[in-house]
């Protein structure tokens, strides 16, 4: 039987674990969110809009979590997913990513494409794995420099009772753009949840990257960012999580704040019917 002393600091031996790795990756101001092991089932449909706003941020190009011309300080960075089950283990979905700058209106930042799996049945193996592959294009260079990445990352997940772990090591190579002659550069995403309340439950998110992975950046120079945050289900199938985040190095921008909402249950059932009727796939 697990004590109830191991039950508290197994989550934190599972992430410590993962310290050992290279890290990089520039962090995703569209994206704080970390993906879990499941996937959506065949023929269920979803659409997700991710936001976050850089509250108090740098004032230049290039610093923070702003990989282009425009600074991070003030911006809002605002992105669309629609979420498809192509089969029980794998999904795809297309993005539509926007920005507005401090001094500008909502302007479009780039599309993305991607594919998500999960490899064998859950809790087959001691951590429960899956994969992300995903193609970034058409971006707008005043937002990000990097014209076409390609990014990688394992899904690990490991449940300790209502205590749920998850970490997403990210592999990104630039394809087209600057720096699309270095090699690829390694990233993290993060998080703590506890399985609480269907409405309201806490968790602790983290997001960061230090350099190439032959060539980390100086460690005032990388991003690493810590996110409180609640989540939750509301009636009819709406599911958010907020956070406020808190920069921990000087390369980071000092506060973000961000706000997700997941829509499933209407367009899921019309998408899951289709799929039965065969109309998809």
């Amino acid at each position: 039987m697990t004590s109830p002393r191991s039950s508290v600091f197994a989550p934190l031996l599972f992430l410590a674990a993962l310290s050992v790795l290279p890290c990089h990756g520039q962090v995703d101001p569209w994206e704080f969110e970390v993906y879990p092991y499941a996937t959506n089932q065949r023929g269920v449909a979803e659409f997700e809009t991710d936001n976050a706003v850089v509250a108090d941020g740098h004032q230049l190009g290039g610093e923070g979590v702003a990989s282009g011309t425009v600074p991070s300080d003030k911006t809002f960075y605002n992105a669309y997913e629609f979420t498809y089950g192509l089969t029980d283990r794998i999904e795809a979905a297309v993005y539509l990513k926007m920005a507005e700058p401090n001094d500008g209106g909502l302007q479009w930042a780039g599309d993305n494409i991607r594919l998500r799996g999960r490899l064998f049945d859950e809790d087959v193996l001691p951590v429960n794995v899956g994969w992300y592959a995903e193609l970034e294009w058409h971006k707008t260079p005043q937002f990000d420099d990097a014209q076409r990445e390609l990014e990688l990352r394992p899904i690990l997940e490991k449940d300790f009772g209502r205590l749920s772990v998850m970490a997403n090591p990210i592999f990104e190579k630039v394809l087209a753009g600057v720096g699309h002659n270095q090699g690829f550069e390694f990233g993290y995403d993060a998080e703590i949840a506890w399985r609480g309340a269907r409405y309201l439950s806490p968790g602790l998110e983290f997001y960061g990257g230090e350099g190439v992975l032959d060539h980390a950046d100086p460690v005032r120079e990388q991003q690493h960012y810590i996110f409180p945050v609640v989540w939750g289900e509301l009636p009819y199938g709406i599911e958010y999580n907020f956070g406020v985040g808190k920069g921990l190095t000087r390369g980071s921008d000092q506060t973000i704040f961000k706000f997700n909402v997941e829509l499933e249950r209407f367009i899921g059932t019309i998408f899951k019917a289709s799929a039965d009727n065969g109309w998809f796939f």
